[in-house]
């Protein structure tokens, strides 16, 4: 699949819910991402402004896209704005869009090159009252680089001091939480090609091994089936597990260690996001399933109580009092120790540091107003965890989960997850040589 196969009704649809929102009058500037430079002449690829593709399925660098759904004339309506091509760049970058693809993928009707930009929008602005513009808002965001949003704004308010502008990024947040049914299928498709590596991963793991040979066993599955990486892949093995944002991924797998595997695939922009933790060899310890089970029975009930209306702080804490539970019944926490806690403190902090799940979309920790309660069409990772350096090794179990009005659903049901069935997998071969 590649942007062509994604229904454009998507994007119409997500431009006509946002026009809704908009204020009598008003007109919305969305730009894309930069090309990030890394050294020398050398660039990142582009990662595009999710707002910008979600309301229109373009990729492309130094797209602006503008809409006033009030304009006396139509046809200022909603214009895309693309960098137009030439000779120099086709030889060295390759293809760009022309007006009529883009008009096929987002089903904007009105393409314009970016140097009709300037005078169109001094147009419209002397006409509009208020204007939406556009910033990275996700509250846990470390903003150090200027994006290109950011120099529009400046810009922007400079030449036009006196409009009155208003924040688009509530809108988006709002919007984007609900996923359609035509977003649904592409999430689907990525969980799907996530099933795949995992299964992949499976048959390969042994001792002797190194993370970043598993990590290239991902890799294969995903780029020769059309997706990437939705994230810089975890793969942990013994107390690097124990690290929860470990990308090295350069040691060597060891017998009788837990491997952890926090990997998963991106589809057409869209994101999954899995954990799973296997034994190197082929066998849980009993210590190890132990723990295991626990993690899994806290991954069971809080998926299950995921539901329209319930707030995700209250989620959070049914999470952590049930982790709290297994960790007294695993003799990791003494009732001594949670009567005498700090209730700012929790004691079951030592072990599970961290949410239990996130908004998932075409951002992998997506947008949401999570102050106010879950919807049906919210997509939710669940992903307890417990982690025991003193031991070695950490146990973290995830999912996606759709939200909906007649119960939470998983969208990963398919991948294995039940201890017995991960060992059967990884001894299905019998020929294979594992060390005991």
């Amino acid at each position: 699949m590649n942007d062509m196969t994604i229904d454009p009704q998507l994007f119409i649809g997500n431009r006509t819910r946002l026009n809704n929102l908009m204020l009598p009058n008003s007109l919305a500037v969305l730009n894309a991402n930069d090309i990030y430079p890394t050294n020398a002449d050398g660039a990142f690829l582009l990662r595009q402004n999710a707002d910008l593709y979600y309301l229109t399925g373009i990729r492309q660098e130094e797209t602006i896209l503008l809409l006033y759904p009030d304009a006396h004339e139509k046809k200022f309506r909603e214009i895309l704005f693309l960098r137009e091509t030439n000779e120099h760049l086709a030889i060295w970058e390759g293809y760009k869009l022309t007006k009529e693809h883009a008009r096929e993928i987002s089903g904007v009707q009105r393409v314009e090159w970016l140097s009709q930009f300037r005078p169109i929008f001094h147009r419209l602005m002397c006409e509009c009252d208020d204007v939406y513009l556009n910033a990275n808002e996700h509250k846990r965001a470390s903003i150090e680089v200027e994006t290109r949003d950011a120099r529009f704004v400046k810009d922007v308010q400079a030449r036009y001091p006196l409009h009155r502008y208003q924040r688009l990024a509530r809108f988006m947040h709002r919007l984007r939480a609900v996923k359609s049914d035509l977003e649904l299928d592409v999430i689907k498709k990525a969980c799907a090609l996530t099933g795949q590596g995992f299964r992949r991963v499976l048959g390969f793991v042994k001792p002797g091994v190194s993370e970043k040979e598993i990590e290239a066993e991902w890799a294969h599955e995903f780029i020769r089936h059309g997706g990437l990486f939705a994230y810089p892949p975890i793969i942990a093995g013994g107390k690097n597990a124990c690290i929860l944002h470990y990308v090295e991924n350069d040691a060597t797998c060891r017998d009788g260690e837990l491997l952890l595997l926090d990997v998963a695939s991106s589809f057409a922009g869209y994101n999954s996001d899995l954990t799973r933790t296997i034994p190197v060899n082929g066998r849980f310890t009993r210590r190890q399933k132990d723990v295991y089970r626990s993690v899994l029975r806290v991954f069971r009930e809080s998926a299950k109580s995921l539901m329209p209306g319930k707030l995700p702080k209250d989620w959070q804490k049914e999470a952590e009092q049930l982790v709290q539970e297994e960790l007294l019944r695993l003799g990791l926490l003494k009732p001594a120790e949670v009567r005498k806690q700090n209730p700012d403190e929790p004691a079951l902090k030592k072990y599970f540091m961290h949410g239990v799940g996130h908004p998932l979309g075409l951002d992998v920790h997506d947008v949401g107003i999570t102050t106010e309660p879950m919807q049906a069409g919210w997509v939710m990772t669940c992903e307890p965890g417990i982690y025991i350096p003193d031991e070695g090794f950490a146990v973290r179990l995830e999912n996606d989960i759709l939200v909906t009005d007649s119960g939470p659903v998983d969208l990963m049901a398919d991948i294995s997850i039940e201890p017995e069935e991960i060992e059967e997998l990884m001894n299905k071969d019998a020929g294979r040589k594992r060390s005991r």
